[in-house]
């Protein structure tokens, strides 16, 4: 170890960030790189110009040392900031081993470090770091990986989609990679994981990884490909510091169209333009509200056409001419799969913008599920990406569709033991998804720069929030099993930094369960949406609507005879409109919250550990969960279910959304949930508009009221803008509310983006 004196840092980043300090443990390279006072890189590796190369796809911040400052002593090297401190321990010179030693003991030299908070408290410590010798897909390379100390009451959320039923992934093994065909549902890789201590980590390293969190009180990370390990630190006081911290390594969340915010309705398949505007029309005539219809698969000639069947759709331009004057809009999904006989396919095949093998010949369909429905456009080629973007803005959006559905973006078709042209994919096997999306996002917002970009997206990796993406949960099973499995999935997601997400409601799979054990609380007759051994399926389907009004999206989808809402039969449908139409009152409130997401980064369905760390007992509740700073939502995930017991976090009071009863906080009640209702609660001292009914979002939505829960003092900012432009990007409409609850007033600095007077909206609850 080389003495180094007390260094301040330059507050300029050169062009090419070198790291602030490059260590060197007995011949194991140790790259430290600051990039925010709570925010730092560490790198190790053997070779020197390993430990130095930039971070892979996901961070796109520059490094910044500003405020950092380095010193040596005993203990090793020390990076401080005003917010955390970094020590790389100080390592003796090796003793000889011992005969045990010679058997177990690593190769590497050993290097280890701690992290610890602006107060000296220790957040992580790393006790060690791997490297073994692999030949993956013909490659000599490595599995890397380190390992953390794991004390007993840290608690670990996020790493993407897992679907196997929990919150906490405490004592799990989480096989982070990209796979459709995983057990419980899709699993889908975001490394990035959150603690309970105050501190995260992004995993740096795209290829699939192993991660234990709290097993056998380590935490450990093995990527199965790699030749460093390079992971980043994220330090806050909450956890909004946290997804703060994320947003400025890895990029924003951009504010999503309002209509985004709306029903999105769609089914496997509409068969012809005059079904799916049928549907359209049907929304209308029941004056239900309604702002995107979805076009999914088989609309096309051929896989790989990217076309529209005229035989069907003879009209597309006039179709989406007729939503837009019922005041909706469209999504169409366009695949990266091209069959043999399409007429791109030789073209890719030729420039080498297919997923090839290692002679370069395209991959052709899933051999393990008989699927030979071609291959897989190589997104990771730049010129790839290019070509897609620009042959689907002239093929498909010049018909007057608004947004693109990117679906099997994991992708379906696997890539390891194959190639793309950016390497091997099983070195990139969780990538694909990142740089698919940002072909289509970068496109856009060149060839239409004054429209706001969306995206429904199938998987994600570090950074796809600042895609524009909407994501889903893939196509679950219509089952019981898989709404509850919903509700953790769903907080894990959006834990791992990327807060827009959702479910198909009612499931995607055809509707198919086992026999119910309780009386139906829905009475499936005139119900069109499944067979009749399934009579509970339309109950399913309101909880699952219920629970899905307090999701970021709201969307129905699935293969079954019908998909709209009037197709659950005559008892569902008046359930299903009013909770839609809740979904539309709370707009302004829903909206409000998508801003404070640009502008934070943190999600606004939010697990129970972001919003109440005092609180122990919600650290493993993972069937609750606050969406926005008022409510608290306790989905019904029981057949037959009329009642629920709700934790009610401790620190606060709440209100009965239903009945405006009061309860104080810290202890478990339980509530009525006839068919009709879900369990909410709100946090005294929460501020709610809600808004008057409309058709969809494209009206101008006034406010109806201002729902005042007393009990605490509180701020809550209203927004709004024209919904389909960027120009939020640099202006909107703002107002901050702020209630006095000793004086029990609600006041505005400035005007209401309605153009509307306080007075006469406020109703203070329980008064």
């Amino acid at each position: 170890m080389t003495a180094v004196a007390i260094v301040c840092l330059s507050s300029t980043p050169p062009a090419l960030a070198e790291p602030m300090s490059l260590l060197d443990r007995h011949g194991s390279r140790v790259a430290i790189e600051p990039y925010a006072p709570n925010i730092v890189r560490v790198t190790i590796a053997l070779d020197k110009a390993l430990a130095e190369a930039p971070p892979g796809d996901g961070p796109i911040a520059k490094a910044d040392a500003s405020g950092w400052v380095h010193r040596t002593d005993a203990s090793g090297d020390i990076f401080s900031s005003p917010a955390l401190t970094l020590t790389v321990d100080a390592k003796p010179w090796p003793k000889a081993p011992s005969q045990m030693e010679r058997y177990f003991a690593s190769a590497l030299p050993p290097v280890s470090m701690s992290v610890q908070d602006a107060n000296g408290t220790l957040l992580t410590k790393m006790t060690g770091w791997e490297m073994a010798p692999v030949t993956v897909n013909g490659e000599k390379t490595f599995k890397v990986g380190a390992t953390f100390a794991s004390p007993a009451d840290e608690h670990y959320y996020g790493l993407g989609q897992n679907q196997e039923g929990s919150l906490d992934l405490r004592g799990r093994q989480i096989d982070c990679q990209h796979y459709y065909d995983a057990p419980a549902g899709e699993t889908v890789c975001v490394p990035f994981m959150v603690t309970n201590k105050g501190y995260g980590i992004v995993w740096d390293n795209p290829a699939r990884t192993l991660v234990w969190p709290g097993l056998h009180s380590t935490t450990r990370w093995q990527s199965q490909v790699g030749e460093r390990v390079s992971f980043f630190v994220i330090t806050g006081k909450t956890t909004d510091e946290l997804y703060a911290g994320y947003a400025k390594l890895t990029g924003e969340t951009p504010l999503p169209p309002k209509a985004g915010f709306g029903l999105i309705q769609s089914k496997a398949r509409y068969e012809s333009q005059q079904e799916l505007l049928g549907i359209a029309n049907g929304y209308r005539q029941r004056g239900l509200p309604l702002d995107i219809m979805v076009l999914d698969w088989f609309y096309w000639t051929r896989m790989g056409q990217i076309d529209i069947d005229r035989t069907y759709f003879p009209d597309p331009k006039g179709m989406n001419d007729t939503l837009k004057s019922m005041g909706m809009r469209s999504i169409i999904s366009v695949w990266p799969r091209f069959e043999r006989e399409s007429r791109y396919f030789d073209m890719l095949a030729t420039k080498g913008f297919l997923l090839h093998d290692k002679e370069g010949n395209p991959i052709d369909g899933l051999p393990m599920r008989y699927d030979r429905a071609g291959a897989l456009l190589d997104s990771t080629n730049p010129e790839a990406r290019q070509w897609f973007w620009g042959t689907v803005r002239d093929n498909i959006l010049s018909q007057g569709f608004d947004w693109l559905w990117l679906d099997e973006t994991e992708p379906d078709l696997i890539p390891d033991g194959y190639w793309y042209a950016r390497g091997s994919g099983d070195r990139y096997h969780n990538l694909y998804p990142l740089v698919h999306t940002s072909g289509v996002a970068d496109g856009s917002a060149r060839d239409r720069p004054d429209f706001r970009n969306m995206i429904l997206a199938r998987a994600a990796y570090i950074g796809s929030q600042r895609t524009g993406s909407l994501f889903w949960s893939s196509d679950v099973h219509a089952t019981w099993d898989a709404l509850k499995r919903q509700v953790p999935t769903g907080l894990n997601f959006t834990a791992s930094g990327l807060a827009y997400w959702g479910s198909d409601i009612g499931g995607w799979q055809w509707p198919k369960g086992p026999k119910a054990q309780r009386p139906v609380l829905v009475d499936p007759a005139g119900a069109t949406a499944m067979d009749a051994d399934y009579p509970d399926y339309p109950e399913l389907f309101v909880r699952w609507f219920q629970y899905s009004v307090f999701t970021p999206t709201l969307r129905i989808h699935g293969q079954r005879p019908g998909t709209a809402l009037w197709e659950y039969g005559a008892a569902a449908e008046p359930i299903l409109a009013e909770w839609l139409r809740l979904r539309y009152a709370l707009m302004p409130y829903l909206y409000a919250m998508g801003r404070r997401t640009y502008e934070s980064g943190a999600p606004f369905m939010r697990a129970l550990f972001m919003d109440f760390p005092k609180d122990p007992k919600v650290a493993t509740i993972g069937d609750q969960y606050m969406f926005g700073p008022a409510f608290l939502v306790a989905p019904v995930t029981e057949q037959g279910q009329t009642k629920r017991t709700v934790y009610l976090p401790a620190g606060t009071a709440w209100y009965d959304y239903w009945t405006d009863q009061r309860f104080e906080g810290g202890q478990t009640v339980e509530v009525d949930a006839p068919i009709n209702r879900m369990p909410l609660f709100v946090r005294a001292g929460s501020i709610v508009p809600m808004g008057v009914a409309v058709r969809s979002t494209a009206e101008k939505q006034a406010l109806e009221s201002i729902r005042v829960y007393p009990g605490a003092n509180g701020r809550f900012t209203l927004y709004d803008d024209d919904g389909t432009t960027n120009a939020y990007r640099k202006s909107g409409m703002k107002a901050e509310l702020v209630w006095d609850d000793r004086t029990r007033q609600l006041t505005s600095r400035s005007r209401l983006p309605t153009g509307q007077a306080l007075t006469g909206l406020v109703r203070i609850v329980g008064q």
